[in-house]
């Protein structure tokens, strides 16, 4: 999550059973390259202590309201001014009324007050007090006024009740933090679709047919878009991989099930990028029971095509411009004659867009080299580097093209 990079996150500490998860929060803040200062209400030091944070953090705590730092400015007024992003998790009903209704008797309520960096709040407390009217009205007046709140869960409660007010996962914390960081991006309010991964279709119960595409590729496009401030649509074949935190899922298996995917969530998009590897034949008859090995020496497998999912994204863009996608983006994964292979796809499926890589240095590995060819026969050959890389260069010239359209 490079969007953390270099970003100034305080982060907020109250007085909540679940101050303990705050922990592994810095931790992954700190170590995603965030300069993270914890601020805690002098409650939630009585469930954690302030040296477990500067131990993660290399910060110092801000428990106190006049507390001064080393050049003798009062210490919740600098944080304030020096925020990206301002991290309340977890937030009692007590904390969420303070901020509701403008106090500052506190260092963290101090600095919510004082900040312009966006705040991110995640509550955690019992049922009742959360389901209260007043607290509903109070996280109503800070959802008005731009604070993003991250709901609670049901689970387990302090109380051993069962019940709505758990902590949000930390994921969804994180999630709701890079948005907020990446709301006034160069992609923001631009809807991505994003797909992964290689398809697999049944020979039986147990075989498939499938490549050696391992998603990484698609996991980095939708990273960059979601650090850009896109709402990122993400197909994936990885029933058990890496989600990009904050993107919208959808896990498929077939290539049939791609297509349908693909062809309901990129309409009206602002751009696909089809980096998903589509098995390019199924199984004709794939068999119900698993073939046994011991009823003959040999198998003979029929297959038959599968559709064409660029193709059919062609069709629907020279049909229905209006509801297709306005930018797509191919890949080319080619053993021989790469370019011209690449110029070929390009033209025949009608891409804006298409990223040539030679097989087999494409599958699996962490570097790649690409070649990116555009429809006005622009062309930029590039030496290896990350797919991370690759993505943001992607990503450049997508937005130049969204831009001339």
């Amino acid at each position: 999550m490079k969007i953390f990079r270099d970003k100034t996150i305080v982060l907020g500490v109250t007085g909540s059973i679940a101050a303990y998860k705050a922990a592994s929060l810095a931790s992954n803040l700190y170590q995603a390259g965030a300069r993270v200062h914890v601020t805690m209400t002098i409650a939630a030091t009585k469930f954690i202590a302030p040296l477990t944070f500067e131990s993660l953090t290399h910060t110092r705590v801000v428990t106190e309201v006049l507390a001064l730092g080393s050049d003798s400015e009062i210490e919740h007024v600098n944080l304030a001014k020096l925020a990206d992003l301002v991290l309340i998790a977890p937030a009692t009903a007590n904390t969420i009324a303070k901020l509701a209704h403008g106090f500052a008797d506190d260092a963290l309520s101090a600095i919510a007050l004082d900040t312009r960096a966006p705040i991110v709040l995640a509550p955690a407390m019992e049922t009742g007090m959360w389901e209260n009217p007043a607290t509903r009205e109070n996280i109503d007046k800070l959802r008005g006024r731009g604070v993003i709140v991250v709901e609670p869960s049901s689970g387990h409660l302090a109380s051993g009740a069962e019940g709505l007010g758990r902590l949000a996962e930390l994921e969804g914390i994180l999630a709701a933090a890079r948005a907020a960081l990446a709301r006034r991006g160069t992609l923001a309010g631009k809807r991505i679709v994003v797909t992964a991964g290689g398809t697999q279709e049944p020979i039986d119960p147990v075989r498939v047919i499938t490549n050696r595409s391992s998603g990484r590729m698609g996991l980095a496009l939708a990273e960059a878009a979601l650090d850009r401030g896109a709402q990122v649509y993400f197909i994936t074949t990885h029933s058990d991989g890496v989600i990009p935190l904050g993107a919208f899922v959808t896990r498929v298996e077939t290539t049939s099930e791609l297509q349908e995917a693909v062809l309901e969530q990129a309409r009206g998009a602002d751009a696909l990028i089809m980096a998903a590897a589509p098995s390019d034949f199924r199984a004709l008859a794939p068999a119900t029971q698993k073939i046994r090995k011991e009823k003959s020496d040999e198998l003979v497998l029929k297959l038959t095509r599968n559709p064409d999912i660029l193709e059919a994204v062609a069709e629907w863009r020279a049909t229905k411009p209006d509801a297709a996608p306005r930018v797509v983006v191919g890949f080319a994964a080619e053993t021989e004659h790469l370019l011209e292979n690449a110029r070929a796809k390009l033209e025949r499926k009608r891409l804006d867009l298409i990223v040539a890589n030679p097989v087999p240095q494409t599958f699996g590995s962490e570097r790649v080299k690409a070649t990116l060819i555009q429809q006005s026969g622009e062309t930029l050959e590039l030496e290896p580097l990350s797919k991370s890389g690759l993505a943001e260069i992607i990503f450049d010239r997508i937005e130049v093209l969204l831009d001339a359209r």
